[in-house]
């Protein structure tokens, strides 16, 4: 349904935190207890984003996240999950799974509606052309002549580098673990592993400068490109 969020929480006190701050925002929402909860609401209003805790009683979030992804008329559903502090496996499961951000507890509610405000834009956006050329802060990256330009100076990346900087600028914002990244790059200049990617990006970082501050570290997770 247009404009309707579903927050699922087993906390009263958190569903009607996210829930006002949410309305605030402008949007509609909807609470659920559960993941059988949830689950049932989600077929019936079909709403256009869920805020989902991952520890719930019953069916958790993975399990909700799995289910709704399976499902071919729901599988778009965008998903932002809660996590509690710990819980960064779980966190790398939801995204392997198909969840498209996440916040841990205990949050801001204004970071909240950001991440939300934030998936919904990106939902809503038309698709960037993989020949498109990016451009961010003096940082250009031209996929059809394979050239990096910061602050108009040409930078020197491997092949890997370059198709891993231009894996997380294509999608500013989103959140991707290291194996969600090794399965986007596929470096043929380098042995691209989940331990690789940590060291690819240290090594892009330094390439890039200052410029490289743009490339998150998320705890425990993996990486993002600021947006």
């Amino acid at each position: 349904m247009k404009d309707v969020i579903l927050v699922v929480d087993d906390e009263e006190d958190i569903r009607e935190l996210v829930r006002y701050n949410l309305s605030k925002g402008g949007y509609n929402v909807v609470t659920a207890g559960s993941g059988e909860e949830a689950l049932k609401v989600v077929q019936e209003l079909r709403p256009m984003l869920v805020v989902l805790d991952i520890m719930l009683p019953g069916i958790d979030g993975l399990e909700v996240c799995r289910r709704l992804k399976a499902d071919a008329t729901l599988a778009k559903t965008p998903i932002v999950m809660i996590s509690a502090l710990g819980e960064e496996k779980d966190v790398v499961t939801g995204l392997e799974l198909g969840a498209d951000d996440y916040v841990a507890k205990p949050f801001s509610p204004g970071v909240l509606l950001a991440r939300v405000k934030s998936v919904v834009r990106r939902v809503g956006a038309s698709p960037i052309a993989p020949d498109a050329t990016l451009s961010l802060e003096g940082l250009k990256v031209n996929p059809t002549r394979r050239e990096v330009h910061v602050h108009d100076e040409l930078v020197e990346l491997t092949n890997t580098e370059f198709k891993l900087l231009h894996f997380l600028m294509r999608q500013p914002g989103v959140v991707f673990t290291r194996t969600q990244i090794v399965d986007g790059v596929h470096g043929d200049d380098y042995p691209v592993t989940d331990r690789s990617v940590d060291v690819q990006v240290v090594g892009l970082r330094k390439k890039l400068g200052e410029i490289g501050a743009l490339i998150e570290t998320v705890r425990g997770v993996g990486y993002r490109f600021k947006g």
